[in-house]
């Protein structure tokens, strides 16, 4: 039970989770995942197999750009970037995190000063 709770909350903060990631520089998928897992201490982890679909849905929404980008003696790799469409989705979708959030804070009594 758990992990399908777990499921659907990684599920509908993605989306946030990345646009939030690209927010100030452009950055390509594994290093996407690596930071996720990162900054969340482990708690959160995007394997590459739903990892990748989720960019190219943000990418067919025009939240962001992707480009391919080849360094010598590295694989080529596509590095994503927001739009300008992709800052405004952003902004919005973390006023509905902030009050989800802060909801769930009061009813749950974890809420922090």
């Amino acid at each position: 039970m758990a992990a399908a709770v777990e499921h659907e909350w990684k599920k509908g903060s993605a989306e946030l989770l990345i646009l939030s990631l690209l927010e100030d520089q452009p950055r390509h998928g594994y290093e996407i995942g690596r930071l996720i897992d990162m900054r969340s201490r482990g708690t959160l982890h995007f394997h590459v197999a739903s990892l990748y679909p989720l960019l190219y849905r943000l990418e067919k929404r025009a939240w962001i750009e992707g480009r391919w980008v080849e360094k010598a003696n590295q694989r080529r790799r596509r590095y994503y970037r927001l739009t300008t469409e992709g800052r405004r989705v952003l902004a919005a979708k973390r006023q509905k995190w902030q009050e989800f959030a802060g909801a769930v804070g009061r009813i749950a009594g974890v809420e922090h000063a």
